[in-house]
Formats: C-alpha cells, sequence, structure tokens
C-alpha cells in the first residue's frame, strides 16, 4: 500500500576545425573521461546521499526506529482527521517516511561493496517490507480513506491527481485482503510475510553456480570454466563461447535441475495463487495486471488478453522466426560444427555469427567513439534541445558515495532550476552485480512548506573504469544501455507530482519501460549519435556507413530474438494463471514447444534462473507492450525531428510529468493522440523488424 519502492554542448566544440590528438570536453564529458576526484578525507563524513547516521551499517537501525516512529504517529493523524486532501497527503507522508529507508536499503544490499552495510540494508528492507503487509490490513486506517471515497462531497471536491492517488491507496488494501474478516486478514498477512522469505530465497538460488566433478568434463574444455579442487564451478550459460561444447555443457550443467529450489518455486507459485484467491482474484495474473495498460478498457483486458497479445504476436512472427533459425542452422553448418541441429545453446552465438558475416560488425572498432565522456556529452546535448534540462558535474562529500568512482549529477531545467540528483554508479568493482539498472533512492513530491523534495536515483552499469591514459570506451551495447537506462533516471526527474507514491517510475510495470526503451531509439538515430560520436584520440566523427550497418545489423535475427522474450511472458503468464497440475518443468516444456521453436533440453530447468520471476510476476509481458509503445511514439512524434523541442514539451506533458498519477493508457493516448489497439501494438513489434534503416538517416524522408 503505502510502499511504492521497489528497477552539453558536443564532444568537440567544432567538428569542422578539429587538429588530431586535440578534444575538447565540457565539464560534464571531462568529469566522465577521466578519473573521479578523491574526496578529502578530513571532511566530516555526511552519511551516504548525505543521510545523517548512514556513516555506519548501524544507521539503518536508526532509520528504521526513526521512520516505525514517524509511523505511528501519521497512522494516529490519518485515522482521527475528517476526511479529505490531508487524509491523502497523510498517507503519502506515510508512504514516503517508509520508502525513504526501504529505497535506500533497496539498492545498498546489493550496491555496497562493504558485506556489513549489505547485510544491514537487507535486514532493513524485510523489516520495513513486514511493517508494510501489516499496515496493508489495519482496519483503522483503511477505514480512514474508506470515508474519504465513499463521501461523494469530499471526493468531488478533490483534484484528479488527489483522487487517483487515493483511489491507488485503497487499490493496495484490497489486494491485501482488507475485506476479509480477522482470521482471513492475518492469514494475507502471513502469506505477505513468507512470500518475502520466498522471494529472497528463489531470487538468491537464481545467482548460485552449479558444481560438476572435473573429471565429467573433457579434459580440453575444463580451463573454460572455475576449478575448485577435484570440481568445476558453472555459474553462467556461457553462451558466447565459440566452442560448441562449452556451450552445451555451460547449458545443461548450470541450468540442471537443483531440488530444493524446484521445491522453493513450487511454494512461491502456490503462496502467489493462494493469497490472490483469498482477496478475490481468479488468479496471482488478475492481481498483478489490475492498473496496467493490459487492463485498461481502451487497450485490452487482464491476462487472457495478454495471452492474445503474445499468440497474435507469434503468429505474425512466425515465418520470420523460422527464417532466422534457418540462417543460424546454416551458419552452424558453414562453420563446420559437429551437430547441424540448432539448439537453445546455439542462439545467441550464431545470430551473433551471422549479423557479424553480413555486416563486419566488430565492437572493438566502434568503442574509440563512444568514450563515456562522448556518451554523456551526447546525452546532455540531446535532454538540453528537447526538453531544456542539462547536467551539471558535482563533487559528492566525504561518506555520501560508497565507492570512490561514483559521479553525482545535478539535473537542472533551464527555468525551474534544480530537478533533482543522479549518482552514477557506472564501473565495474569486485561483489558488484553484472547488471544495468535504475534505483528509486528518493521520490520527488511537493511538501507541506511548498518546497518540492527533490527526487534522487542511482544508475547502476557494468563499464571498465577509465585509466590514466584511456577514458572509458563503451561498445554499442553499452551505450544503447546508458541512453536506456538514462531514459528511466528521466522519468524520475520530470516527473514532478505532487504524491511521491506516484512519481517518475512509480508507475505500471508496463509503462515504465517505455521512457527508457524510447531511448535506444534517440541511440540508434545518426542524427543524434552525429553529435557526440568522436573519435578519443583524433576527434574524428563517426561515418554515417558505421552506423548504417549498425542498425540494419540489429534486424537480423531480430524476429528469432523477439519470440524468445515472448516464450519468457508466456511462461511467467501460464505460471502465474491457473494451476495447471503439472510440475513447472512440464509447462517450461510445453510452453518451448508452443512459443519458441528450438527442443526443449532434457534435465534442464532454465525457470531456476528466470530470476524475472521476482520482481515482474505475471509482468514480463511488459518489456514488448512498452517496446511497441515506444516504437509508436518514436515514428509518429520524433523520427522526422529527434529534436523538436515541441514534441520534447508534449512528451513531458503528457507521458513523463504524471509519474503513477494518471491511467497508463491516457498518457499513451494523450501522447499519440488516440488509442492503439492489440493489433497496432503487435504490428509496431513487427515494423521494427521489416522496416528500412530509417532511424539511420539524417534527412527526414
Amino acid at each position: 500500500m503505502m510502499l511504492a519502492c521497489q528497477r552539453f554542448v558536443s564532444a568537440v566544440r567544432n567538428s569542422r576545425t578539429l587538429s588530431r590528438h586535440v578534444t575538447t570536453w565540457s565539464p560534464v564529458g571531462a568529469a566522465f573521461n577521466a578519473q573521479q576526484t578523491k574526496v578529502d578525507l578530513f571532511q566530516k563524513n555526511v552519511g551516504l546521499f548525505g543521510v545523517p547516521g548512514l556513516s555506519t551499517p548501524a544507521g539503518f537501525e536508526v532509520a528504521q526506529q526513526r521512520a516505525l516512529r514517524e509511523t505511528e504517529q501519521l497512522v494516529e493523524t490519518a485515522c482521527n482527521n475528517p476526511p479529505g486532501a490531508l487524509t491523502v497527503e497523510t498517507f503519502d507522508q506515510l508512504s514516503d517516511s517508509l520508502c525513504k529507508v526501504a529505497d535506500l536499503a533497496d539498492f545498498v544490499k546489493v550496491g555496497h561493496p562493504d558485506p556489513a552495510f549489505r547485510d544491514a540494508a537487507e535486514k532493513a528492507c524485510i523489516n520495513i517490507g513486514t511493517v508494510v503487509e501489516r499496515l496493508n490490513t489495519n482496519v483503522e486506517l483503511c477505514r480512514s480513506l474508506k470515508n474519504l471515497l465513499d463521501n461523494k462531497e469530499v471526493l468531488d471536491s478533490l483534484d484528479p491527481d488527489t483522487r487517483r492517488v487515493a483511489e491507488l491507496f485503497m487499490f493496495d488494501f484490497e489486494i491485501s485482503g482488507i475485506h476479509l474478516d480477522e482470521s482471513k486478514r492475518g492469514k494475507a498477512v502471513s502469506l505477505n510475510v513468507n512470500l518475502l522469505d520466498l522471494n529472497n530465497e528463489f531470487l538468491n538460488g537464481t545467482h548460485l553456480p552449479n558444481r560438476i566433478e572435473k573429471t565429467a568434463l573433457p579434459e580440453h574444455i575444463r580451463h573454460c570454466f572455475s576449478i575448485d579442487g577435484n570440481s568445476i564451478q558453472i555459474g553462467g550459460l556461457h553462451a558466447d563461447s565459440p566452442d560448441e561444447l562449452v556451450r552445451e555443457a555451460a547449458y545443461k550443467i548450470f541450468l540442471f535441475p537443483n531440488s530444493s529450489l524446484l521445491l522453493c518455486l513450487d511454494d512461491l507459485l502456490t503462496c502467489r495463487n493462494e493469497l490472490a484467491k483469498l482477496v478475490g482474484y481468479e488468479s496471482f495474473a488478475h492481481r498483478a495486471l489490475n492498473g496496467t495498460m493490459a487492463k485498461t478498457p481502451v487497450c485490452f483486458c487482464f491476462a487472457e488478453t495478454v495471452m492474445k497479445f503474445l499468440e497474435l504476436l507469434t503468429d505474425k512472427l512466425s515465418d520470420r522466426t523460422a527464417k532466422d533459425f534457418n540462417l543460424m542452422r546454416d551458419m552452424k553448418m558453414k562453420m563446420n560444427s559437429r551437430s547441424t541441429e540448432l539448439m537453445p545453446w546455439d542462439h545467441s552465438y550464431f545470430s551473433s555469427a551471422v549479423r557479424a558475416e553480413r555486416y563486419k560488425i566488430d565492437p572493438s572498432l566502434y568503442s574509440p567513439y563512444f568514450s563515456l565522456g562522448a556518451c554523456m556529452e551526447g546525452l546532455n546535448m540531446l535532454f538540453s534541445q528537447l526538453l531544456g534540462v542539462s547536467f551539471q558535474n558535482e563533487q559528492p562529500m566525504a561518506g555520501e558515495v560508497w565507492s570512490e568512482e561514483v559521479r553525482k549529477l545535478a539535473v537542472v531545467h533551464e527555468t525551474e532550476g534544480l530537478l533533482g540528483y543522479i549518482y552514477c554508479d557506472f564501473f565495474r568493482r569486485p561483489d558488484k552485480p553484472h547488471q544495468d539498472c535504475h534505483f528509486t533512492i528518493q521520490g520527488g513530491r511537493l511538501k507541506k512548506d511548498g518546497e518540492y523534495q527533490h527526487p534522487v536515483v542511482v544508475l547502476m552499469l557494468s563499464l571498465p573504469p577509465p585509466t590514466r591514459s584511456t577514458p572509458t570506451l563503451l561498445n554499442p551495447g553499452m551505450m544503447e544501455n546508458l541512453f536506456h537506462e538514462m531514459g528511466h533516471a528521466m522519468h524520475s526527474m520530470l516527473g514532478r507530482t505532487r504524491y511521491q507514491h506516484v512519481t517518475g517510475t512509480r508507475c505500471s510495470t508496463d509503462f515504465a519501460e517505455v521512457p527508457s526503451i524510447l531511448m535506444e531509439f534517440f541511440a540508434t538515430d545518426y542524427r543524434v549519435v552525429n553529435q557526440f560520436a568522436r573519435h578519443y584520440q583524433t576527434g574524428q566523427p563517426l561515418p554515417k556507413s558505421m552506423v548504417s550497418r549498425l542498425c540494419e545489423s540489429k534486424r537480423i535475427c531480430g524476429a528469432a530474438d523477439t519470440q524468445l522474450q515472448v516464450f519468457y511472458a508466456a511462461l511467467d503468464q501460464v505460471y502465474h494463471g491457473k494451476p495447471q497440475n503439472q510440475s513447472t518443468t512440464d509447462i517450461l516444456k510445453k510452453m518451448q514447444e508452443k512459443f519458441y521453436g528450438l527442443p526443449y533440453v532434457p534435465n534442464t530447468a532454465w525457470q531456476l534462473r528466470f530470476s524475472h520471476l521476482i520482481g515482474y510476476g505475471a509482468k514480463y509481458y511488459s518489456y514488448l507492450m512498452s517496446r511497441a509503445i515506444a516504437s509508436m511514439v518514436w515514428r509518429q512524434c520524433f523520427q522526422k525531428d529527434p529534436f523538436n523541442r515541441d514534441m520534447g514539451e508534449r512528451y513531458r506533458r503528457e507521458m513523463l510529468a504524471h509519474g503513477g498519477s494518471k491511467e497508463p493508457m491516457l498518457m499513451v493516448q494523450g501522447m499519440l493522440q488516440s488509442s492503439p489497439t492489440v493489433e497496432e501494438l503487435v504490428d509496431a513489434l513487427v515494423a521494427d523488424l521489416d522496416t528500412d534503416s530509417v532511424t539511420c538517416r539524417d534527412d527526414s524522408s
């Protein structure tokens, strides 16, 4: 309920007058193309993110206790005041107080290099989560909100945002079983608390390596894996290995079923289904999809039609997917494979091989043009022209950041001033997850004194750090990921909502990915790339032909890649639909045959590595739907001119500004001036695979 917590100037001033080995960086570019200035050790430790007390792990306990005291006071205020706008404001303060601890802890438990900080943060997450589940079944607290929603005169006096936030809080009460009798409410709390433990157990298990006796593998491939005494440890799929036997061994061993984790997944799905049925839903999928674009009447309704979307997309892609798999088979035969049958461990390797052969894409040839500083200047330039927003590099205070490599950016609007802060945790280090993601640390909201609480976010990437002689150089995939994650950050910065419960990315999952995926279209448009992609040594611009080849190569085997995502999304839907009375592995086999096209491999359990079942349970389809929406927005609004300020302002006004305070499909409708149908969404995804390389052109044709 309360917890909405959880996911420039050009590189050179004038490219026409460049001389070799001379590159002028703006302050933003310079900050990211050089090693970070060390913090003054004699400064007072201000605590993580400037939060007093978080200079040590013990600070999390203090922060929890403070939040719990505030919670008690705010619950009393909400229950004793007459119904009105103050009721909603109090609920939002309650949400904000808890989120300030839980959101920060959610990042620290995975991103901090100190195990003591990580452990303290994980305990804080569990403790705050337990408090939230109890608040969700607090009858008096719910009654104070119900009195407001049942009072037509009071309800009519509320502005649309306040009314929607009140309804969202009530929805959180309802899905937690507030309408149940006391014994069933207690059961709902117990199920939710149990789910917290099961979620953690399963999520941790998805990353654990599998072991096998060293003698079980041929001697000539053992060196490809981690050897520990007499056993070999395999912690990934090695999907890009040129050695087919390495890929096959990694696939079969890493995905070998773990009996305890299979039981954990069974318990997790059973618990979710039991909770959904208890609070009145047909399945967990029906519960999860309430409030998303997938339930909005102007689009389509609930879980059955998510499957319709996936089935229609599969049908539209079938010929293209078959063609892609044939290309991969031909490549496998051409490379003198010991087997001509295409297997799941071949997909990534041979799709890349086909692209490389056809378009001669060598990432190392692109990297010198994509220094991190150049890419950050490109983003700065784009946001400045499109949205009137720019970055300013700030030096963190002692203790404010968890690694000396973290950069801090102030995000400033040309007329509105400071919008918020982005902490850029971009570089690899030991024990840091190898994933790209966005964390909300503090949500934006209008405070009682009229001041705006600025949003604070972290962007986490896994890039090589700069050296004294060479800046961090990104390959094309890294560059696109940077643009993607910055799309989330700008959603957080520009979502200037009155209530933090719905700020920025605190919106439906299938809408939250639209701004980030839209940024990928900008990242592959030559008119945008040409503004910043310069060789870090010579200053020469990236040739247009290289951008064109890159764009064209992305469509090769694109249907098969999309179909793989359809398979994942369909599996997620079935797992969270009505119980199938089958093992999760039997369901996997059936769904793989129907939605993928490559054979199931006996004695494997890929579902045990499907970590998105936790954060995206019944919502993994969101990636596909968001991509379809982003494609439509790009084509209709930005393809003709990616720097169009009027369209940028419309984009902020209709989509970014509202966070979750407006129905997601209504935001899409405002941007596109129409409501897309299921068929139009599918057609948008297919068009991305078929169209000429329009995003690579530098004209408006």
